[in-house]
């Protein structure tokens, strides 16, 4: 990875395009309007918002829910790219190493198409050309056979060694989730390797902001293992980093609800995760908890941008509102190709 640049950051400017953005993004009013259309209604809707240009880039190509989705994921490169487009110095670095988040997700997406032999057309559909991956690279994952296929062909990116590494323990298991986690790790590592958080300003709060997605990541990953049902220790896969749990400590707040919600509401999170915590206390379900999760990741990344206003974390804390739009309207728009109730989609949406 580059080193950092010193230093021409331009927070100022940036953020003030990524306020514009942010006014932009859909509230409850306009997702109570999807919930209750149909798939063609949907992409006529959007043509009328900022996802305009890509419905139009695309209606002669595509109609229905593969409209939609097209549409989202270039609209979401299209505003990633405008931000390192930008920025400059730190920030710029900054940006680029966070971005690299999408690769980590087109790396776990084609591990779970493949795992759950789901068709290549569908995985495409869910690959987010945000990263550094390319077109050659996505298309050789979406056409894997096997897992095995997809840990080989990563052979050679950031997430290589530590997939190879892994491969064992899923082939013992039947999980994904050692190769996830290697994933994860790799990622979070990688992001987090040279950074002085000490002193240097600029990276203080970026370091602080994925602190806090470390947590996050850590409980939601050990409730994944724990609810699996196999004999995996939570803490074989902590990943380092965060600031609010040590392994072990972990592994034993996930057979203890109440104590990981106690724990998390007397935290440095407690102030703004709050009603995401109501939900996490009375949820049952598994996606019920990690959308409890999202939502308070996304209220504590907004309170970072808030109190840090002249740094990176307005940006990361709109990366982050981006992608939860996004995955809400493909949810939508999926839950009404397939019949769901708008009382059933709603479940599946994460707001602020």
């Amino acid at each position: 990875m580059n080193v950092i640049s010193r230093d021409a950051s331009n927070y100022s400017y940036v953020n003030a395009r990524v306020r514009s953005r942010w006014a932009a993004l859909f509230g409850e009013e306009e997702y109570d309007k999807l919930t209750r259309m149909g798939p063609s209604e949907i992409a006529r809707f959007m043509e009328e918002t900022e996802y305009g240009p890509e419905i139009n880039a695309l209606g002669s190509r595509y109609t229905g829910v593969d409209l939609v989705e097209y549409a989202l994921n270039r609209n979401l490169a299209r505003h990633f790219e405008d931000l390192l487009e930008w920025s400059q110095g730190t920030l710029y670095d900054l940006i680029s190493r966070y971005l690299r988040k999408f690769d980590a997700w087109n790396a776990k997406t084609a591990l779970r198409g493949v795992y759950s032999e789901t068709e290549s057309t569908v995985i495409e559909d869910d690959f987010i050309h945000a990263g550094e991956f390319g077109e050659r690279l996505l298309t050789r994952l979406q056409e894997c056979a096997a897992v095995e296929e997809v840990v080989e062909t990563l052979e050679g990116t950031l997430f290589g060694a530590s997939l190879q590494d892994a491969l064992d323990d899923y082939e013992e298991t039947g999980s994904l989730v050692p190769l996830e986690n290697a994933v994860d790790r790799t990622f979070y590592d990688n992001l987090l390797r040279g950074l002085n958080a000490t002193t240097e300003s600029g990276t203080r709060e970026f370091v602080k902001f994925l602190q806090a997605e470390v947590d996050f990541r850590n409980v939601r990953n050990a409730f994944r293992i724990a609810r699996s049902g196999g004999e995996m220790d939570p803490a074989d896969y902590y990943i380092e980093g965060g600031r609010l749990f040590e392994a072990n400590e972990l592994a034993s707040l996930v057979g203890n609800r109440d104590e990981l919600v106690a724990r998390l509401r007397d935290s440095r999170y407690g102030d703004e995760v709050g009603p995401a915590l109501e939900t996490l206390e009375s949820t049952e379900s598994l996606i019920g908890f990690e959308h409890a999760l999202d939502a308070a990741l996304l209220g504590y990344a907004d309170h970072l941008s808030h109190v840090f206003p002249l740094s990176v974390c307005p940006v990361l804390a709109f990366v982050l509102a981006k992608e939860r739009e996004v995955d809400n309207i493909r949810a939508i728009a999926r839950g009404r190709e397939v019949g769901l109730s708008q009382e059933e989609i709603e479940r599946e949406l994460v707001m602020l």
